[in-house]
């Protein structure tokens, strides 16, 4: 997968697994890894699929619509390349965040939906649930944040209230933050994530 890595200047802060937005390249997020963990080690990857010329890690039928067997391919994919950047660039395996926006943040919560062990935790900003109907794994000692807009047209305040407590019912510990704002991600959001970043992380 195209990517970008970056070392970081701690042996122990989680890596940063950043997954862009639709019509997002593996440059958009760099600036708030800088935000969220500066010492972090830093992989940022491009999604695979192209929609009308925009990347996105998987495919959809229509907007808010998921190909589901396509994301069940590219969560395996994106799982895959994860364990071959860790050889290849010498990381922990078991020490990645998923920071992820909108789309990225629908393949990083798969990550969690699918496989036990894929991320230490995430940054989940306007998310949607993955897939419904699928037996969870132990998701006890993993940490997430879930950033969403009570007037998001694209992800309902209640389609976060549902993936909060999928999450949570597998055992993850979850912060969930609210703003006013649509589907955009803020600057207060973006702090908020990185406060709890901080609080979660650090020292750990």
């Amino acid at each position: 997968m195209q990517h970008i890595y970056r070392e970081g200047t701690s042996d122990t802060a989680p890596v940063l697994l950043m997954l862009h937005g639709t019509g997002g390249t593996e440059h958009d997020l760099l600036p708030l890894a800088q935000l969220v963990s500066p010492e972090s080690a830093v992989l940022s990857v491009r999604g695979n699929v192209l929609e009308n010329g925009m990347s996105r890690f998987f495919r959809r039928l229509a907007e808010g619509v998921f190909d589901e067997e396509d994301l069940v391919l590219r969560t395996r994919e994106l799982n895959d390349f994860l364990n071959s950047a860790a050889s290849q660039y010498g990381f922990a395996r078991d020490n990645i965040v998923a920071v992820g926006y909108s789309n990225g943040a629908n393949i990083a919560a798969s990550l969690l939906f699918h496989y036990s062990g894929a991320l230490r935790g995430a940054i989940l900003h306007h998310p949607m649930v993955p897939l419904r109907g699928l037996v969870l794994p132990d998701l006890t000692g993993i940490s997430c944040f879930i950033g969403a807009g009570e007037n998001d047209p694209i992800c309902s305040p209640e389609e976060s209230g549902e993936l909060e407590k999928l999450l949570t019912g597998a055992g993850a510990a979850v912060r969930m933050h609210w703003e006013r704002a649509g589907h955009s991600l803020t600057a207060t959001e973006a702090n908020a994530a990185a406060v709890w970043f901080k609080e979660s992380f650090s020292n750990k």
